[in-house]
């Protein structure tokens, strides 16, 4: 009972914040790049085609995620659950070829386009392997690799978490954000492998 509560609370959470990011994502198209997301902005108007593939699409992969973990739609509608895993991959592509050049021409440092560059790489692999292994038919370690594209791909929302937490602390933004270009993914990262590699830690992530 207390498992079942916590699985019930656990995927509304999921559900609210990937929602939530990728609808709050979108603030641009209504307040304008520059009110919205002022510290980027200057990649608008530097290079708008990697900057807009980027923030329209990365918002597409991320509301997409619980509708791919959904085991119910998956076994019960498995056509429905690779027409959204295409385009989960596709908008990925896009955005993360998009994500990567921004990454590189940031004015943020060095430290912060590696962290972002990184992201970025490790967002594509993971994704076009585990896309490539469905292709193939070896379904379990399709699931296996796009469990880590969803936990890169949650890097959009423990962003949104740490910058407004490093500004109620008080952290200059010029220090936070080389910092949280590595804090964003990286343990997402490694949260993922625990999941993957303990047979308890799955257990507990499924239920």
């Amino acid at each position: 009972m207390i498992a079942t509560t916590l699985g019930w609370g656990r995927n509304a959470l999921l559900w609210i914040l990937c929602l939530g990011v990728a609808l709050a994502s979108w603030r641009f198209m209504v307040g304008g790049v520059e009110a919205t997301m002022g510290f980027v902005a200057y990649h608008a108007q530097m290079r708008p085609i990697a900057f807009f593939a980027h923030v329209v699409l990365a918002p597409v992969a991320l509301a997409l995620v619980p509708f791919q973990l959904w085991q119910g739609l998956r076994q019960r509608r498995p056509v429905i659950h690779r027409a959204i895993g295409r385009t989960y991959g596709i908008a990925i592509l896009i955005s993360g070829a998009g994500g990567l050049w921004l990454a590189i021409t940031t004015e943020a440092g060095l430290v912060a386009a590696l962290g972002f560059g990184l992201l970025a790489m490790s967002w594509l692999g993971t994704t076009m392997w585990g896309i490539s292994l469905a292709m193939r038919g070896d379904r379990a370690a399709h699931r296996r690799w796009m469990i880590r594209s969803i936990a890169l791909t949650l890097a959009a929302v423990t962003l949104r978490i740490y910058i407004p937490l490093s500004m109620a602390l008080d952290i200059p933004f010029p220090t936070a954000y080389p910092a949280i270009a590595w804090l964003c993914w990286v343990p997402n990262l490694v949260v993922a492998e625990i999941i993957l590699r303990w047979p308890k830690a799955r257990r507990l992530a499924i239920a």
